[in-house]
């Protein structure tokens, strides 16, 4: 069980609920040659080969179009492979899937229901699984606390800034405790500020919970200040150019930003951005 040092407390990863891949102890994501070929006849993906560690944070960069999202998707078991093997927590993704909370996934877009309020959209995938209504009120209150939402249960989400919408759609994700965080470019469209306090955010319920985490984005800083490990892919078909391990731990806060180590580990990423776009 990994341990998260924090810099003023100490946190374990006690929920995560991974699965374990025999052939490979400690992997819950493991991708081998895999490929995937639209019926358009889109080669996006191709010989991807990647495995994902329990409670780990990866960050997917790359060019646009090269078949990040469409990896998630497979991860997810919303697509399936043309070409390779995949496991999720040792099965297949769409096995996976079907089973107990499987993935989390958060979209670029918050994706909440305007007619619910946001408590109500918080639970929604527990009251679609037929969670009691008092068991579901009980989870809506620990995540609205968690996320700074409290006083906003009862709120729709238009009355909410971009940044509490997302919000929302992190605990909704995270409220089932789904053994993998698959994370689509969820702060792309928000300011820098707001998108600088979400990450420190994310990192906090990340040290809190613990759980693994798959995350697109095309910012490097972003990458490089959220994850374990950063995975440069190829423009189209995607496949892995290399990687940089950050090595930064879980001591991560606004100063780390203006570090030279930090400076020095974008640079690496940028380099494998460049060898990778065509």
């Amino acid at each position: 069980m990994e341990r998260v040092t924090r810099r003023k407390t100490n946190a374990t990863h006690s929920h995560i609920l991974c699965r374990v891949n025999d052939d490979n102890p400690g992997l819950i994501v493991e991708s081998r040659q895999v490929g995937i070929r639209f019926p358009s006849g889109t080669l996006a993906l191709h010989g991807l080969d990647l495995g994902v560690r329990e409670g780990e944070f990866v960050s997917l960069v790359g060019p646009s179009g090269c078949g990040k999202s469409t990896f998630l998707r497979l991860v997810a078991g919303l697509l399936d492979p043309t070409e390779g093997q995949l496991t999720v927590g040792g099965m297949g993704p769409i096995h996976a899937r079907k089973t107990s909370h499987s993935c989390g996934f958060v979209f670029q877009s918050p994706t909440l229901l305007p007619w619910r309020t946001v408590q109500e959209n918080l639970v929604l995938p527990l009251e679609l699984e037929g969670m009691a209504s008092a068991a579901r009120r009980v989870v809506a209150e620990e995540w609205l606390e968690r996320v700074g939402l409290t006083e906003f249960a009862k709120a729709w989400p238009a009355q909410l800034s971009g940044g509490m919408r997302m919000r929302v759609s992190i605990a909704r994700a995270l409220a089932s405790r789904p053994r993998i965080l698959l994370m689509d470019e969820p702060f792309a469209a928000l300011d820098d500020i707001t998108r600088g306090g979400l990450q420190e955010e994310l990192l906090r319920l990340r040290a809190e919970i613990g759980f693994t985490t798959l995350f697109v984005t095309h910012n490097v800083s972003e990458a490089v200040f959220l994850s374990d490990r950063v995975v440069v892919m190829t423009g189209r078909p995607g496949r892995i150019q290399g990687e940089v391990a950050v090595g930064f731990g879980g001591c991560r806060d606004d100063d780390l930003r203006g570090d030279a180590a930090f400076a020095s580990k974008i640079r690496e990423v940028a380099h494998l951005l460049k060898m990778a776009t065509p």
